[in-house]
């Protein structure tokens, strides 16, 4: 009974983040920040329509990243040197056809040492039921630092004596999805975060 009312208030906490929580938390490939997801505009019923008057949005909408590298800091990158980007070995990735980004850092010649990370557009209602579900069912950590929401969780790998994640970071309608294994550069999500939204 404890653990079900403990997963109910993480996922209250969870809803309450995504509907406006102020900045905090911290910052690695393994910390998950969330920004505060941006409010929607709702016409007033009662207001009579103006021919000339057109809507202005509370928000500028983030253009997706198109470049791996671009995203992240000197500090960061130079914790990646000499791990491959992209190689054709793992599938698809960069820029796909709807715009999402797929950064794929992974030797070809390693077990499991890689990690993948997917930056995509996301509205807040599919973001919200998403994060909170990882939360109900698979017991992610969720917290709301540099405007959003920021979800995350690690386990040991099954096969090797390495860690494994999943970081997840929202805001105003861009998903930053990165999953790993035995390769988490420090300050990654928030570097991916300050050249997005700074």
């Amino acid at each position: 009974m404890n653990a079900r009312l403990a997963a109910g208030a993480a996922a209250l906490l969870l809803t309450a983040a995504l509907t406006g929580c102020g900045p905090a938390g911290s910052d690695s490939a393994e910390q998950s920040a969330s920004p505060e997801p941006s409010s929607t505009s709702t016409p007033d019923d009662t207001a009579s329509p103006s021919p000339t008057a057109s809507p202005t949005p509370t928000t500028a909408p983030i253009a997706l990243p198109t470049d791996c590298r671009a995203i992240l800091s000197e500090d960061v990158l130079a914790q990646l040197d000499g791990v491959p980007l992209n190689d054709a070995a793992f599938g698809p990735s960069g820029v796909a056809d709807d715009g999402t980004l797929t950064c794929i850092w992974a030797d070809p010649r390693a077990d499991t040492t890689r990690l993948v990370t997917t930056i995509s557009l996301m509205n807040r209602g599919p973001a919200l039921d998403m994060l909170n579900a990882l939360v109900t069912n698979e017991g992610f950590t969720c917290f709301a630092p540099d405007g959003g929401t920021r979800c995350e969780k690690t386990w040991q790998n099954t096969q090797y004596p390495v860690t494994d994640g999943r970081t997840l970071f929202w805001r105003d309608d861009v998903l930053i999805d990165s999953r790993y294994s035995n390769l988490a550069p420090s300050g990654y999500t928030s570097s991916i975060i300050a050249h997005l939204f700074d």
